[in-house]
Parts: C-alpha cells; structure tokens; sequence
C-alpha cells in the first residue's frame, strides 16, 4: 500500500500539478517560493563566486566610504564601467550592495557583516579549495576523485607523520581568524570564572584561550596541539603578556594522553574533524584528564540544529567529506557518545548564533 507521503511527493512532482499550483491564486505564491528556492540551489555556486569577487576586490569596504558610480569605482577595480555595473548588479540581489539615487551604490546589509570579519572573509578566499575538489561530487562520494586539495590543506586529518611549520601555517591563521566570533558565542553561554585551569585541546595558536583570559583574568590556560602548532602558540602567548598563565603541551591526542590539572577542557571546533573512533578515543581521554567535578565543553556547528540544518548536512557535510575526515553530528548524538565515554551529565548551553556553533558542556 502506498503511504499518503508518497502520493503528496508524486504529486508535487507532476508537471501538471506544479503547472495548475502556478496557476491558482491560493496557491500561486508557494508554488513562486519554491521555484525560486529550486532556482537557488541551482544557481548557488555562481552567488558564491558573486561573494568571492565581491571580498578579493574589497567592494564592501569600497562602498562603505560612501555611495558610488559604476564609473567612479571602474578606475579603483581596475575593470571597464561595463563590468564594474554587471558586479555591482550582482551584489545588489545578493544584498552586499544597495542601490541608491543617481545611479549610485551603496552598502548592503550582507556587504556589512563582511566589513571586519576576518573569519568570513577568510573562508571565503579558502573556498576555491573546496570549489575546485567538489568539480565531481559524485566522484568524490564514490572515493574516486584522487587526492583532495583540501586533504593537503589540513594534512592532520589524512597524514601519518605530524606536519611541520610550513604545513601548519595557513591552516592554524584560517582557524585563528575566525575564532574570535566562537570565542564570543560560547563565553556568553558559559561563565568561565568559577573554574581555575582551562585546556583547550587541538587549541591552535591559542586564540580561544586569548579570549578566555580576557573574560577569566584568574583563569590559567593549558594548551595541548601538534608540536609545529604549539610552537605558534607559545609565540602567541609570549606576544600577549600571557606567557606567565599559560603552559603549552605540544603532542598528537590520536597517540599521547592529554595533560593533566584542568577543571575545564575544551574542544573548539576539533570533534566533527575527525571520524567516530578518534572522537571517542578523545572523549575518554578527556574524562581522565579532568580534575574531579570537572566540565568538558564541546564547542562547534551541529547536525539538526533548526534553521541551520544545511549548514551542517551540506556545507560541513561535504567540506569534511573533501577533507578526507570526520562528519557532521547532532547534539543528542554527541550527547550520547559523551555518556558513553563515561560522563554522567550533558547539557545544551544556547548561543546567540546557533548557525555558527553550539557549545554542550559536559560532567
């Protein structure tokens, strides 16, 4: 017997049904809806290259200095008026610019949130990566698409030997760069001054335990990554004045036990890298490093969170796909796999910005 779900999906997909829902008053504006949301499906890589050309010629930060012509930022692009208005067009539907009176330009409201956000602007230039390895998605599901750039870019998460400074670099600055805004959304759902040592495992340059010490002026800091990382770290910490607070443990968590003496350990970011054996090796490694009564703290993007389920199941999806390592995972997921790893409680703290992380804090 047929379900009723399976009839309403047959005749969604009818020509006739759509061309008659397109024809109905009642049901003309849902039928526009969702032929625009096909459309920008369809049309979603080109809005990203729109984004992209948008943030390599700075026109956010161009049109912030006030409205302007075609003409008049021809010169400063480099790009004949002709180009320069199909761009500024293009912007205008993506909302990174505005039209104004007389022909002019000015700033959009998505062209704003790009101003002073090293994180998004970032990611956006990193993207050609990721573009040019999903070419062939269906090759890459397959495992048939070769070696990944995105696989080099992050060489911890395929590669045997540890990487060295070079290596660790780019990735470590990408990561850096948009961690102030983590930083931001799980400090606000979690006070940090009633614990005395945090360790950040897998904590980069220490950008997040910069932050915590700004918010915790108490707070001792233990930082635990791969030797090459590490060492940026404790350049960081120098250059900050935090040298006296923090400690740095350079190791591989895959291989070697975390340090001991923290009541707080995070992982910012760290768990959805990596596929489901490491993530409960790190879990359990976890719980044996904490002090008793200690809380761990699972920071990063997760599965079904509403209204942001794309941004998990498809951008992360595939990203950690091209990658070469780890997957997208729910709360309750984690939750479970927390429990299994020996801890007694769980709790999903709110963020502001659910879409950029959510932050479980665990005992």
């Amino acid at each position: 017997m047929i379900s009723f779900a399976t009839l309403a999906d047959r005749l969604q997909s009818s020509p006739r049904f759509r061309s008659a829902a397109g024809a109905f008053v009642l049901s003309r504006p849902l039928a526009r809806r969702r032929a625009r949301a096909v459309f920008d499906l369809t049309a979603g890589f080109v809005y990203s290259q729109v984004l992209l050309a948008c943030v390599e010629l700075d026109l956010p930060r161009l049109l912030l200095r006030g409205p302007a012509t075609a003409e008049n930022l021809a010169k400063t692009l480099d790009m004949t008026p002709a180009a320069t208005l199909r761009l500024l067009n293009a912007a205008t539907s993506l909302n990174i610019a505005r039209r104004r009176r007389g022909g002019r330009y000015g700033l959009g409201r998505a062209g704003a949130a790009l101003i002073d956000n090293p994180g998004v602007n970032a990611m956006v230039a990193h993207h050609r990566l990721l573009y040019d390895d999903l070419r062939d998605p269906v090759a890459l599901l397959r495992g048939k698409a070769g070696p990944t750039r995105l696989a080099g870019y992050w060489p911890y998460a395929t590669q045997a030997a540890l990487p060295g400074a070079s290596e660790v670099a780019s990735y470590t600055a990408l990561m850096a760069a948009s961690q102030a805004m983590i930083a931001e959304q799980a400090m606000t759902a979690c006070d940090l001054r009633k614990h005395r040592v945090l360790l950040d495992v897998g904590g980069g340059d220490g950008s997040f335990l910069a932050a915590a010490a700004k918010r915790s002026s108490g707070l001792r800091l233990m930082l635990f990554d791969l030797p090459a990382v590490a060492a940026l770290a404790s350049s960081r910490f120098e250059r900050d004045g935090l040298a006296s607070r923090a400690t740095v443990h350079p190791g591989d968590f895959r291989k070697d036990p975390l340090p001991r003496g923290a009541d707080l350990v995070s992982f910012v970011r760290v768990l959805h890298d990596h596929d489901d054996d490491t993530v409960r090796l790190l879990l359990h490694r976890a719980r044996e490093a904490l002090a008793p009564g200690g809380t761990l703290l699972v920071i990063e993007p997760m599965a079904e969170t509403p209204g942001a389920e794309a941004m998990a199941d498809a951008y992360f999806g595939f990203y950690l796909l091209a990658m070469g390592s780890g997957t997208p995972r729910s709360a309750s997921r984690l939750r479970t796999m927390l429990r299994d790893a020996g801890f007694q409680r769980s709790e999903l703290l709110p963020t502001n910005l659910p879409l950029v992380t959510q932050l479980i804090a665990a005992s």
